[in-house]
């Protein structure tokens, strides 16, 4: 069974400047890093693959540059990543790139058994919060939004408990997620 990672490379925001003229992040010369939601994304599907013993599979969307970031993501420990990269996805919104993740979630669904998509909360270049979302809906999979911890997780019944963090609290979550 495979837990699919959502990651995206962005630029490091401590390093980044605005354009007085425009109002335009300048990104030139600013050093890329992997999204900090995603990283915890990440250490949390490295925690269930050691945890139930299931694959991870990376997938980014971006230049080709950004194979940095996989790279990064296999050293932690990932099995497998895919890189999407063309030049047709530049400037893409976050419908265009809930589209083109979940199309690669529904092949990597062909070779091996999804278990679970992880995505960070949302981005610190777009902050929109929307793709993981749009990934869950394009597909028909349940969604859990705002996690911070994965308590359990039976693959036999495939059920799954988490803690989610609400303003001023938490609220644990026990959820059956067929389909």
């Amino acid at each position: 069974m495979l837990v699919v990672t959502c990651v995206k490379q962005v630029p490091d925001t401590t390093q980044v400047k605005t354009d007085p003229k425009t109002g335009t992040l300048i990104r030139e010369g600013v050093p890329n890093i992997m999204n900090p939601f995603d990283t915890n994304a990440l250490e949390e599907s490295l925690r269930i693959k050691d945890k139930y013993g299931l694959n991870v599979a990376v997938i980014s969307m971006g230049p080709s540059n950004a194979a940095v970031t996989l790279r990064k993501a296999l050293s932690l420990g990932a099995d497998k990543a895919v890189l999407l990269s063309d030049r047709a996805f530049g400037g893409a919104d976050t419908l265009a790139t809930s589209v083109v993740l979940s199309e690669t979630v529904r092949k990597l669904a062909l070779d091996e058994e999804i278990g679970i998509v992880m995505c960070g909360r949302q981005t610190i270049d777009g902050d929109t919060a929307q793709v993981g979302p749009g990934i869950a809906t394009r597909l028909g999979y349940v969604q859990l939004t705002l996690v911070d911890q994965i308590q359990n997780v039976d693959i036999k019944s495939k059920c799954i408990r988490v803690r989610r963090k609400l303003e001023g609290r938490h609220e644990i979550v026990k959820l059956l997620y067929r389909y």
